[in-house]
């Protein structure tokens, strides 16, 4: 199945990674798995692995609390991520390096904005 994911994720306090310093709060990352959604998810959900992405540091550091699958035969992760950028600000360049958005790794200071996003893009097709 394929498909792109949202990981909702806290982090208990400021910290340095790579060339970013994210602040304590709630984050949300956008990613695509067009070859095996679940296996892409379960590894990110693994606590020993090879770090290759950039979310794989952050996730030394921070809370899964929840994730979103949205299969889909489409790459909707820029799209996803192009809408999230309107409402919400982000490290410069993590996660993003194929896309046209800046980022894919957003703050989140109002959740239930980030949720209604979340239900139009689940809703439209």
């Amino acid at each position: 199945m394929k498909g792109s994911y949202l990981l909702l994720l806290k982090l208990d306090q400021k910290v340095s990674i790579k060339h970013w310093t994210l602040e304590a709060g709630i984050y949300v990352y956008v990613g695509s798995a067009m070859g095996d959604l679940s296996a892409r998810v379960a590894r990110h959900l693994r606590k020993n692995k090879r770090k290759h992405w950039h979310i794989d540091y952050l996730l030394e550091h921070a809370k899964v609390l929840s994730v979103v699958m949205l299969p889909s035969e489409r790459r909707l992760e820029e799209e996803i991520s192009s809408r999230l950028s309107k409402k919400f600000d982000g490290p410069e360049g993590f996660g993003s390096s194929d896309l046209k958005v800046k980022t894919n790794l957003y703050r989140l200071n109002d959740l239930n904005e980030f949720f209604k996003i979340i239900e139009e893009m689940v809703r439209t097709p």
